[in-house]
């Protein structure tokens, strides 16, 4: 069984297998298609590749429709594991040989890709975090304008606010046109907390909901506490790592969930009656509330409190 690493660029793919020969194409149709056919004639056990903005999709399509297991990881990583290793030098070769040894020592699990029809749902979701943004900064900067500039900046505001309606509009019959989806939004947003954003994030951003356990969808997100201890030195416990998009907008659900759902309520109120800091409290909710999303879409039950609280 072989372990193969590819670095993927704007332009090119190297591949490198472990303990074995790289090569080098082009990133384009028939490159993929050219790597796809290389692998298939050897006996793949893992194809590890970095994530990249939008360069890894077509690759990563390719193998995964050809049946070969792949693992998109995160660049981070790759690179503690490098300088563990004592590699320092970065080119596009060593990259891939580097992403061939990762594969064959750390083996992370390969994870399915969303299909067509869920990437473009994530692409209109982030299309429309990046209008709230950059209306957020236009209006940020009509209240300090001067009078000779604010009829550009109030024209700005009004195309970003008919541009952000119609990207609900788009996205809103995206969701009509899936009765998946419009179930599992339904299911989702019968939790006191969770808005149609929250829900259609989920729906996009973590496919994997409802087929993890609590544990591990917890530490996928990025809300699990991490251990710090070594000898009979406890460190404080903190979270870091996971999805930020899924977690940032979970932290706006628990927020609203931590004044009207009397799960959360409680708990939050709870730990600050401790003397708990309210950023953790919050914290503890975001965590409370992802473990019963996933419980929910793992048992398909809408919102039925307490009777889906995880302990």
């Amino acid at each position: 069984m072989s372990y193969v690493g590819i670095d993927v660029s704007q332009g090119t793919l190297e591949v490198a297998v472990h303990e074995g020969p790289t090569s080098h194409v082009e990133n384009t149709v028939a490159g993929c298609a050219a790597v796809v056919q290389q692998l298939q004639a050897a006996n793949v056990a893992l194809v590890v590749l970095e994530a990249t903005a939008v360069y890894h999709r077509a690759i990563t399509t390719a193998l995964v429709t050809a049946g070969i297991p792949v693992a998109v990881v995160n660049p981070r990583q790759v690179r503690d594991f490098a300088r563990s290793t004592g590699q320092l030098a970065k080119t596009d070769r060593l990259d891939a040989t580097l992403l061939a040894r990762f594969a064959a020592v750390v083996r992370p699990t390969p994870r399915p890709i969303p299909d067509d029809a869920t990437q473009a749902l994530a692409a209109l979701l982030e299309r429309r975090r990046q209008l709230v943004d950059m209306l957020t900064a236009e209006k940020n900067r009509l209240s300090v304008a001067r009078r000779e500039v604010r009829p550009s900046v109030q024209q700005v505001i009004r195309t970003l606010e008919k541009a952000l309606a119609a990207s609900d509009e788009e996205i809103d019959r995206w969701i009509r046109s899936s009765p998946i989806w419009r179930a599992q939004e339904e299911l989702l947003r019968s939790v006191p907390g969770v808005g149609p954003q929250t829900a259609r994030l989920l729906i996009a951003a973590l496919p994997e909901l409802g087929r993890l356990t609590r544990r591990e969808v917890a530490a996928l997100v990025g809300v699990a506490p991490l251990a710090n201890d070594s000898g009979k030195m406890r460190g404080k416990r903190r979270c870091w790592g996971g999805r930020s998009h899924v977690r940032a907008v979970l932290y706006m659900a628990a927020l609203t969930a931590a004044r009207c759902n009397p799960v959360l309520q409680r708990l939050y109120r709870r730990l600050l009656a401790a003397g708990k800091p309210a950023k953790l409290a919050l914290t503890a909710c975001m965590r409370r509330l992802i473990t019963i999303l996933n419980a929910m879409v793992k048992t398909q039950q809408s919102w039925r409190a307490p009777a889906l609280v995880i302990p």
